[in-house]
C-alpha cells in the first residue's frame, strides 16, 4: 500500500516537537557522575643528581641469566651508572658497553653490556586504573626500552599465567613504531594480542618525550600515547577458551634491554651509553 508523502509544514512540526522533547529530556536528566581520578602512587624523580631509584618504591632485578627469556645481551646491575637521577627531574636508565665481574657467564651476545631493570614488586601493585609514564626513549639498533606490568602472583603462578601488560615497547630497528601487548595463558610471546601505532615518516619516538599509558578496567584495557587512544583489548580479543587474567593486582617495571630475539643485536652504529629518560611514573585510581 502506498504511503502519502508528508507536507513541508508537517515535517517542520515533527522536527520542532522532537527538538523540544530532546531539550526537555536533557534538562530533566541529571548529568552522569564521573568520579575524579586520584593519584594512588607516583615517582617524579626529583632527587639530586646521582640518586638511585628510591628503595621505598623500587626494587632492582639483577644479573643476566637466563637471558631474561628472550636471548637478551644485557647484564642488569643496581649501580648509579646504570640507573640514577640526573638532577633535572629525570631517572636515567643507561645501557653501557663495559665488562664487570661475573658477566663472562652470559649466554648470548658479547658479554659486555650493562643496564638496569627496576620494578615495584612487593612495593606497590594495583588492579585497574590509569598507569602512565613520560619517557624519552633511546635510538639505536638492538635497543629495547620498555614500560610494562606483571601480575603480582608471579611467584605462585608461572608466567604467562600471572598476566603481563606491555604499556610501551619500542625496538631500535623500528624507531617510529610503538607497540602495546598483553600476554596470558594460551596467548603469549608472538601470539600475544596487541597493536601498534606509528609516527609520520621519518619521525622517531626517541626524538622527544611522550606520555605512554593504559587505562585498565575489568572489561577492557585501552592504550594511549600523549592522550590519543590507539588500541583496545577486551576478553573478546583472546583466543577461544583462553582465560582473561587481568583481574588482580599488577606491579610496574621499567627497563632498557639490549639484543634478543625480537630487536636483534646492536651493531657498530649503536651508540653507548644509550639512555632512557623517565620524567615521571604515575598511577591513578
Amino acid at each position: 500500500m502506498r504511503r502519502a508523502r508528508p507536507t513541508a509544514a508537517l515535517i517542520a512540526v515533527v522536527i520542532a516537537s522532537a527538538a523540544l522533547a530532546i531539550t526537555s529530556a536533557t534538562a530533566d536528566r541529571k548529568p552522569e557522575y564521573v568520579p575524579p581520578l586520584a593519584i594512588s602512587w607516583q615517582d617524579d624523580f626529583s632527587e639530586p643528581a646521582g640518586t638511585r631509584p628510591s628503595p621505598a618504591r623500587w626494587t632492582f632485578e639483577l644479573g643476566g641469566e637466563p637471558a631474561w627469556g628472550n636471548e637478551e645481551w644485557q647484564y642488569y646491575t643496581n649501580r648509579r651508572e646504570n640507573a640514577s637521577t640526573d638532577g633535572a627531574g629525570n631517572l636515567v636508565i643507561s645501557a653501557r658497553k663495559e665488562k664487570l665481574p661475573g658477566m663472562e657467564k652470559c649466554q648470548f651476545g658479547s658479554c659486555d653490556i650493562t643496564s638496569a631493570r627496576i620494578t615495584t614488586k612487593e612495593k606497590f601493585d594495583q588492579a585497574y586504573g590509569r598507569f602512565e609514564a613520560r619517557i624519552k626513549t633511546p635510538a639505536g639498533q638492538g635497543l629495547w626500552p620498555a614500560f610494562w606490568m606483571m601480575g603480582n602472583d608471579i611467584d605462585e603462578v608461572d608466567w604467562p599465567g600471572n598476566g603481563e601488560i606491555d604499556i610501551m615497547e619500542i625496538i631500535g630497528k623500528e624507531p617510529g613504531t610503538l607497540y602495546g601487548t598483553v600476554h596470558g595463558p594460551g596467548y603469549h610471546s608472538e601470539n600475544g594480542p596487541g597493536g601498534q601505532t606509528s609516527l609520520p615518516a621519518g619521525q622517531k619516538w626517541s626524538d622527544a618525550f611522550h606520555v605512554y599509558s593504559v587505562e585498565w578496567s575489568p572489561a577492557q584495557i585501552l592504550w594511549k600515547v600523549d592522550g590519543r587512544q590507539y588500541l583496545r583489548i577486551t576478553p573478546a580479543n583472546l583466543p577461544a577458551g583462553a582465560k582473561w587474567v587481568f583481574d588482580h593486582e599488577f606491579y610496574l617495571l621499567l627497563n632498557l634491554a639490549v639484543g634478543g630475539v625480537w630487536p636483534g643485536p646492536p651493531n657498530s652504529a649503536t651508540a653507548f651509553p644509550a639512555k632512557m629518560l623517565v620524567d615521571y611514573v604515575r598511577v591513578y585510581s
